[in-house]
């Protein structure tokens, strides 16, 4: 069997896939301040109109403009990959592939949101973004989409990611973006975190509050998310529909889907396509892998919470940690998110899809096993669902069972060397994030909306 199943320019999606209009119940309205349920129009200060359409969409299918299909094909369709080597070393009789995403300019799959948010912000007529950033893909896909399309951008990067991922930082510099170490005292929201915790690492939901607040105090300038909403897990499907075109085409269909889980967008791109068969009856087990020092799926609380540190977003329903945990500093800086993506969050409160945290050396072993079969070294994040298949693959070893395993490989980890570095000297270690300490978090949730 080839090792690389690759597509055609034709073959990129025209339309993106909307989970929503297959889910069993209607997702949970976002809130107000009040605990009352809020429309689209509490979007309008930060968003553009298409963007906030998108967002509220049931419709299942959603057409790709031909401006962001055009920008799509510098790097897409991405190649899906069979791990022979890998199956190799593990001499196991499961079939492990996996869709590449670090092939993108940024080596990672957040272009795919990125492009079309710069599109529909353009569009709009608005000249500036800012956003928030953890290990940096986010901030280097936004800053290359910005340059792309004419606009500005200024990125909020985590501090502890600012400080371990410098070449992350310069890349965006290299294509415009404006980056600052979050928090800041440029925003009342930095402000008050400086003032309370001087020392603090920064988190996303911290870096979250400072972009908004930009944002929605100026009228040149929206937000832009790299995870978590609807509209970005939506764009995010171009990688779930190749792969299912890329599997038909050499008469194979997964039997579990992996990918890493911070906010949603990763696991949510390459997942819903599959749950849309899902959704029909056909088996096929979705599994979302978060770390255990951040384990929001694994040991959160599905309720009504704020996008960020402040309390500036509406209340999202969610899988939560508190909107005010900071994580420890791992390395896999874009999987310490406090929440989930509302969408993952819900279905997996129904039971339809499936999360399991894995600790930070087990993941770096995972993925220097790849890096040394496969050839590629993968990002920290995506060493999550490396880990997570290889536990899969090993049990095919023992029962004889020949599973077909699918994963995202949502990036490189060519900026992430550091990380191997200090993995190698022995320096990292892993974190279980204490229950007192998710207790006290989640202490600090709204009072309200619960139901």
């Amino acid at each position: 069997m080839d090792t690389k199943i690759l597509l055609d320019e034709s073959d990129i999606p025209r339309e993106w896939y909307n989970v929503v209009a297959d889910m069993p119940n209607p997702p949970a309205p976002p809130l107000g301040p009040d605990g009352q349920p809020v429309g689209p129009e509490a979007l309008e200060a930060i968003f553009p109109p298409g963007v906030i359409e998108q967002e509220a969409s049931a419709e299942r299918w959603i057409t790709i403009p031909d401006a962001v299909r055009e920008v799509l094909r510098l790097w897409r369709p991405s190649p899906l990959y069979r791990a022979h080597r890998l199956e190799q070393a593990l001499e196991t009789p499961a079939r492990i592939f996996y869709k590449n995403e670090s092939v993108s300019p940024a080596g990672s799959h957040k272009p795919n949101t990125a492009v079309a948010q710069a599109f529909y912000n353009r569009q709009a007529g608005i000249k500036r973004l800012t956003t928030e950033t953890g290990a940096g893909q986010w901030g280097c896909a936004l800053s290359l989409a910005g340059q792309l399309f004419g606009l500005d951008v200024r990125v909020f990067m985590v501090r502890v990611s600012y400080e371990q991922k410098p070449y992350r930082r310069t890349l965006m510099q290299t294509w415009g973006g404006e980056v600052f170490a979050s928090p800041t005292d440029l925003t009342e929201s930095g402000r008050k975190i400086l003032a309370r915790d001087p020392d603090t690492p920064g988190s996303l939901g911290i870096a979250i509050s400072e972009a908004a607040e930009e944002a929605a105090g100026r009228a040149d300038t929206n937000y832009a998310l790299g995870s978590v909403l609807n509209h970005v897990l939506l764009h995010q499907t171009v990688i779930g529909l190749e792969a299912r075109k890329q599997m038909e085409r050499i008469g194979a269909y997964p039997d579990e889907v992996y990918a890493p889980c911070g906010g949603g967008s990763n696991f949510g791109g390459i997942a819903f396509p599959f749950f849309a068969d899902k959704a029909t009856g056909r088996e096929v087990r979705l599994v979302a892998v978060e770390p255990t020092s951040c384990p929001t799926l694994t040991k959160g609380l599905y309720t009504y919470d704020f996008g960020d540190a402040i309390g500036l977003t509406p209340l999202l329903k969610m899988f939560t940690l508190g909107h005010d945990f900071v994580p420890p500093g791992i390395h896999a800086g874009g999987l310490r998110y406090h929440g989930d993506a509302p969408l993952v969050s819900q279905l997996h409160e129904e039971g339809l899809v499936d999360a399991v945290a894995i600790p930070q050396l087990e993941t770096f072993q995972a993925g220097v096993l790849f890096a040394r079969t496969e050839g590629i070294v993968p990002a920290p994040e995506s060493t999550h669902a490396i880990a997570a298949v290889i536990r899969s693959a090993r049990e095919c070893a023992r029962s004889g069972e020949p599973r077909t395993l699918l994963f995202n490989l949502s990036g490189h980890g060519h900026f992430d060397m550091a990380a191997y570095e200090r993995y190698f000297a022995g320096d990292l270690k892993d974190f279980e994030y204490p229950a007192e300490a998710i207790e006290k978090s989640l202490a600090h949730l709204p009072h309200f909306g619960d139901g």
